[in-house]
């Protein structure tokens, strides 16, 4: 019989494959044959089931959750000639061992709905521990198809997302690009578990999870009372308060604060060096200014409970499932809620700047294009909303507002006239912008308002993003053009007439405007504000209302 063959095939090779070369060398041909003649002597016994194409069809329409999945199912039977993949006699094999361990990691998001993770245990479990039940061959059938069918429901939450709805829905608009899950379950079928074509490639993804074990021990372990700072206003280095032992244990079990090992020193109640450079640590992880004086913001954040830590961590593992598979070496990413641009040259963070967002009410929108223009000492298209909103209100008070305002009308009616604002020092745009065109009227530019950038929280433009350091990226931008030197850059950002640069093709920059939390950075796990709701948004698509997340170990 064909099976047969193939059994034994794999049984000589087994066979032949252990023996070491020089062993090989040293065997006479007569022990050998007598080898081989043993193997093709034993009785393999090796019982193959075979599934109806009717059974998979009649499964699928007795389990609405798998519609979606049902081509890839029946392709996959198919593709097996409708052999069972997940027993071998009539017992369990090691692959839906393999199976069944993948579907319990420790990330995963669970609900309580007929197509729970849970349900392929119930059905497959008492097979694993030898119960008396018979194992009748409908009950063997529906094993065999739920472990099929849950591995796609698995796979698509697990590693494409949980949430099904468009995403755009969540103002996310970033494509999300689909995913083959048919070669991994053609692998663990197989008796192999290579994930790499469907695991979440981002780094940043791994980081999380490692993290996310971290939580899960310190909601099960730690207390976490809520800390106060009483009646004072901060506290800062030097001083006493009785919070203080507190204070040095929590920052301990969040890493920020090695293990004194000294008992009295741990009952201390002052507010020494050593304590001062650990809260100086956790500023930094949560985006405050590190000076070691905690106020009511390093308080705040102090409170927030490892269960909504583990929510913010999941929030976003499901975020970088949405990411593209692979992300341009070079790269513009700009993390809203971080307020900060990451400039990346072969994967590799080069260097950053701080940058100030949208407001709540004017939110920058999530989503990636290509920057491919820089314009110095650019006009400023007043927006119709600002024209209405603003410059007419203000034009009624003073007929002189435009020109003081450094502003001139190019068309439109009196009601709704056409607005710019000219080159110079008070230009809204600053001196340079870079355009990657989109739909959302996004885009990157200077400013004359400097003092933003020293504030924590940076949400206050009308929705592009304003850099820091702008003629730093425009001279790396147009560093490999020799034209445009650093004091040409610099000569055009400060004169009277605007100037447009297409940038050639090689220097053109993919942009990724992105939305995330919680991230790693050199080992260190960093928080940032649901500045835009999105977060509780997606939370609450996520979760069960008033349930915490559940993780299967």
């Amino acid at each position: 019989m064909p099976v047969r063959s193939a059994s034994v095939l794999a049984v000589l090779l087994l066979l032949l494959s252990s023996c070491t070369s020089e062993q090989r060398k040293s065997r006479t041909k007569a022990e050998k044959a007598q080898a081989i003649t043993e193997v093709f002597e034993t009785k393999v016994e090796y019982t193959v089931h075979h599934l109806d194409s009717n059974a998979v069809i009649g499964f699928i329409a007795e389990h609405p959750a798998s519609l979606e999945d049902s081509a890839a199912i029946t392709d996959f039977y198919k593709r097996r000639a409708y052999q069972y993949a997940w027993f071998v006699n009539d017992s369990l094999s090691a692959a839906a061992r393999n199976l069944l361990g993948l579907m319990s990691s420790t990330d995963s998001i669970l609900g309580t709905g007929p197509e729970d993770p849970h349900r392929v245990h119930e059905l497959v479990t008492g097979l694993m521990i030898g119960d008396t039940m018979p194992l009748t061959p409908e009950r063997m059938r529906n094993a065999e198809l739920a472990l099929t069918a849950q591995y796609f429901l698995f796979a698509r939450s697990h590693y494409g997302g949980f949430i099904r709805k468009d995403v755009r829905d969540l103002d996310w608009f970033i494509p999300r690009k689909k995913k083959n899950y048919d070669q991994l379950l053609d692998s663990l079928a197989n008796g192999r578990m290579d994930l790499s074509p469907i695991e979440p490639v981002h780094p940043q993804y791994g980081a999380l999870k490692a993290q996310l074990k971290k939580y899960y021990q310190l909601d099960t372990l730690a207390a976490w009372d809520r800390l106060s700072l009483g009646d004072r206003r901060k506290l800062e280095p030097g001083d006493t308060a009785s919070f203080v032992p507190e204070l040095r244990q929590r920052l301990m079990l969040m890493g920020d604060l090695v293990s004194e090992g000294d008992t009295v020193r741990m009952a201390s109640m002052v507010y020494d060096s050593t304590l001062v450079h650990a809260v100086e640590r956790f500023q930094t992880r949560h985006g405050l200014h590190p000076d070691g004086i905690i106020g009511n913001g390093v308080m705040r954040m102090l409170n927030i409970t490892p269960g909504e830590r583990i929510r913010t961590l999941l929030v976003n593992m499901e975020r970088l499932r949405w990411v593209p598979e692979q992300y341009p070496p070079d790269l513009l990413l700009v993390n809203i809620p971080e307020y900060r641009l990451h400039i990346f040259e072969q994967g590799k963070e080069a260097w950053s700047m701080d940058v100030v967002v949208g407001a709540d009410a004017t939110r920058t929108v999530i989503f990636s294009d290509t920057l491919s223009r820089i314009v110095f000492s650019p006009y400023w298209g007043v927006p119709t909303s600002i024209v209405q909103n603003e410059v007419l209100p203000a034009m009624k008070k003073d007929p002189n507002y435009l020109s003081k305002k450094g502003m001139e009308r190019i068309g439109g009616s009196d009601a709704n006239p056409l607005i710019r604002q000219k080159p110079g020092a008070g230009n809204a745009l600053g001196r340079v912008k870079f355009l990657f065109p989109n739909s959302y009227s996004i885009y990157f530019h200077d400013t004359p308002s400097k003092g933003a950038f020293a504030r924590e929280s940076r949400a206050f433009s009308h929705g592009c993003i304003r850099l820091s350091k702008p003629q730093d990226l425009a001279d790396y931008l147009l560093r490999n053009d020799s034209t445009w030197t650093p004091e040409k850059i610099k000569k055009a950002m400060f004169g009277e007439k605007e100037i447009t640069v297409n940038l050639p093709k090689a220097e053109r920059r993919p942009v990724m405007i992105g939305y995330f939390t919680a991230w790693v950075d050199n080992g260190q796990l960093n928080f940032r504000d649901d500045v835009y709701g999105n977060d509780a948004k997606l939370a609450a698509e996520l979760f069960v209302t008033g349930e915490e997340p559940v993780a299967v170990r």
